[in-house]
């Protein structure tokens, strides 16, 4: 099997994994969001060199393409550019909110199932300031219900959707959405951490379907304008 390295630093807890097929072999995670650009290369180096591989043996390398952190965003896609680049190998992409549904999906769908709630969908949202949030609706295959959007959300976000179907919020965005959310069919689980494994296991079918990213033209999905602000 193939061997692919994955890396996520799109949100405040960044990871990378190296994977063959499925199956995860190492992983290591950063919680500290100001030091990932630091963290990242002597973090591969060491989840390299641990498992007895050297770089030249791995085969594509995965990225949480965004939203997220704008920071966060070039440091990981930046990383991943460079040592395909380096390496002569491809480079495979996925937004961070369909991972957060993987994540999800994984964790509570078998449960859910078994519950009668296998139609539930699956809604990741990322905080993004005030009271908008980085989101999409996505289905249990993951099939997008609503595109990845920026949302200033209110009390009649998701209307439409809740009045069909359960939906499950999670992410750091549905701290702000739980309090004025006034549907019975909203489901608020709790935390759930979406690491690089969740990516890895995206990235190997993309692998193998060679659904590859442009290396040339691959940019962060910021899903909004970027704004800096300097002192007069």
């Amino acid at each position: 099997m193939s061997l692919i390295l994955s890396i996520d630093t799109a949100t405040d807890k960044a990871s990378i994994a190296l994977s063959q097929g499925e199956e995860i072999i190492y992983t290591l995670n950063n919680i500290d969001q100001k030091d990932h650009a630091a963290w990242i290369q002597p973090a591969i180096q060491q989840l390299i060199t641990e498992r007895g591989f050297a770089l030249k043996d791995v085969k594509a390398i995965a990225v949480t393409e965004g939203p997220g952190s704008y920071t966060g965003l070039r440091v990981g896609l930046a990383t991943a550019k460079g040592l395909c680049f380096a390496l002569r190998i491809p480079l495979i992409t996925v937004n961070t909110l369909m991972v957060m549904a993987y994540a999800a999906k994984a964790k509570y769908f078998t449960v859910m199932s078994e519950t009668g709630l296998d139609e539930t969908l699956l809604c990741p949202m990322i905080d993004a300031r005030r009271m908008e949030v980085f989101t999409a609706i996505y289905d249990k295959e993951l099939k997008e219900i609503r595109s990845p959007n920026s949302l200033i959300i209110d009390a009649f976000s998701f209307k439409i959707e809740l009045n069909k179907k359960n939906i499950l919020f999670f992410g750091s965005g549905s701290d702000k959405w739980k309090p004025i959310c006034l549907s019975p069919r909203a489901v608020f689980p709790g935390t759930i951490y979406f690491l690089a494994p969740f990516l890895a296991k995206l990235a190997a079918e993309r692998f193998l379907q060679h659904r590859y990213t442009d290396l040339a033209y691959s940019e962060p999905a910021y899903l909004k304008d970027f704004y800096s602000y300097t002192k007069k």
